[in-house]
């Protein structure tokens, strides 16, 4: 199970830490013609670069605390955020279209909630 978990949040920390990059460096224009980023259109620039550094942080907050071992709780605390995160998604596609990639934010939120539930329980880093 710890093994499944790490391989999980691995996976989470990459793509978020990724996206965040993204959000960071490719500009709403560009952005807005991405398939299922129409919802990008309804947010301000500095809102992208804001959501930006939250999905990047989310993304190290999965991985290194635990990889370095300086205060590992924080990655079951980052899984919590990245469930938030992802319901947020969910809630801003249902308003601003992209009910496509409903699943796929879903999949992420399922993710985060076992990585949540296996950290702070069962494979804490504690125990």
């Amino acid at each position: 199970m710890n093994l499944t978990l790490w391989i999980v949040a691995g996976l989470l920390g990459a793509a978020f830490t990724a996206g965040g990059v993204g959000k960071l460096t490719i500009p709403k224009e560009k952005m807005v013609g991405a398939p299922g980023a129409g919802w990008v259109e309804h947010f301000s620039p500095g809102a992208l670069k804001a959501l930006g550094v939250v999905d990047l942080l989310a993304g190290l907050g999965l991985i290194l605390p635990a990889a370095l071992d300086v205060v590992p709780i924080l990655v079951p605390m980052a899984a919590v955020g990245v469930v938030a995160l992802m319901a947020g998604a969910v809630v801003v596609r249902l308003r601003h279209g992209g009910r496509g990639a409903i699943p796929i934010d879903l999949i992420y939120l399922g993710l985060a909630a076992f990585v949540a539930v296996g950290r702070f329980g069962p494979e804490s880093f504690g125990s």
